[in-house]
């Protein structure tokens, strides 16, 4: 049993966390959880909430983390800021069952530099009429997100890495960032690698998804991208995220894996929220802290479910999230 960081949140988190509760008894106890109120109402005590969970997460060098709001500082990118995370992975597949307009199947996975672009600084107005703000580029970073990228390819046994930018025009940013990828790409040489120019890949993206595994880019593209992936699979309450800081050999030091939606205070306390995204963010946890096949088994019985017809009513089906979740598991233990 591997001790891990529970970042606990606001809205919807509790249910989900009672979900995931759910299975990791389910399977046994792969982990156990130390968890750390990170809901607003508690990090508006002061700071100690915050630091807490940081220091629990860089200690344990894992962390399942729920949906929180932001009022002032982002507790995200905190975590970013705090930790050194440098890259988000975004796997992105079809559900069968799920409607969608895009009726391919879709396996892709997203790798975002998880610093710099333009999200590092707010910016500033001069005077009525104009803003300006700075765009960054660190090489650090961008050398993680593309030994991330080629390994992931290898290990999923794709051809190729796309990287994509606006370099023609960013040529300073975005130029470096290609430089670097091309640099990585030459010590992976049974996998190929080229780039394309952001606003091509997006109407390829949309025309023809199935094209495309691995994608590496900057911060905020990466940002764009994710969200418009999920739209073609129908839901980016279906997403699950994954962000790691790395050794200075591109090795993962810490871990930390959320779903992808929000807090949704619509619904929140109602026991309907869908955990379809948290529950693949804890399979992906359990693949880090090495129980692989069993991560896997858990991603898969999600799929499953949900093509048998076992979905939350916003996916339009009659379960709540607990009796989801007890699908989820019976499929996950053979027992479906």
């Amino acid at each position: 049993m591997r001790d891990v960081a529970e970042l606990n949140g606001d809205g919807i988190a509790l249910e989900l966390r009672d979900a995931i509760h759910a299975l990791n008894e389910a399977l046994g106890s792969p982990v156990a959880f130390r968890s750390v109120d990170w809901s607003l109402e508690n990090r508006d005590r002061g700071a100690t909430a915050l630091e807490e969970g940081i220091e629990v997460t860089r200690s344990l060098g894992a962390a399942m983390k729920y949906p929180t709001v932001t009022r002032v500082e982002s507790p995200n990118q905190v975590l970013r800021d705090r930790l050194d995370l440098a890259v988000i992975h975004r796997p992105c597949r079809t559900y069968p069952g799920v409607s969608t307009n895009y009726t391919g199947d879709i396996d892709l996975h997203v790798v975002r530099v998880a610093t710099g672009g333009t999200y590092e600084d707010a910016g500033h107005r001069i005077g009525y009429h104009s803003a300006v703000s700075i765009r960054i580029m660190e090489r650090t970073p961008v050398e993680h997100a593309a030994h991330f990228a080629f390994r992931l390819a290898e290990r999923i046994r794709s051809r190729s890495v796309v990287s994509t930018s606006k370099y023609t025009i960013q040529r300073a940013a975005d130029g470096l960032f290609e430089e670097i990828i091309n640099e990585v790409a030459t010590e992976y040489r049974n996998i190929g690698h080229h780039a394309e120019l952001f606003d091509s890949l997006l109407a390829k993206l949309i025309i023809n998804p199935e094209k495309f595994k691995v994608i590496v880019t900057p911060n905020e593209y990466g940002d764009f991208l994710s969200d418009a992936v999920y739209g073609l699979i129908g839901s980016i309450g279906l997403g699950a995220s994954a962000s790691y800081a790395f050794t200075p050999s591109h090795q993962p030091t810490v871990g930390i894996f959320d779903p992808a939606g929000g807090t949704a205070p619509d619904i929140a306390g109602r026991g309907i929220a869908n955990p379809s995204g948290a529950i693949e963010a804890f399979g992906y946890l359990l693949e880090y802290c090495g129980s692989r096949d069993m991560g896997q088994r858990l991603v898969d019985a999600v799929h499953d479910a949900i093509a048998a017809g076992e979905k939350t009513g916003d996916l339009g089906g009659t379960l709540d999230t607990m009796q989801f979740t007890k699908a989820v598991i019976a499929r996950a233990a053979g027992k479906a």
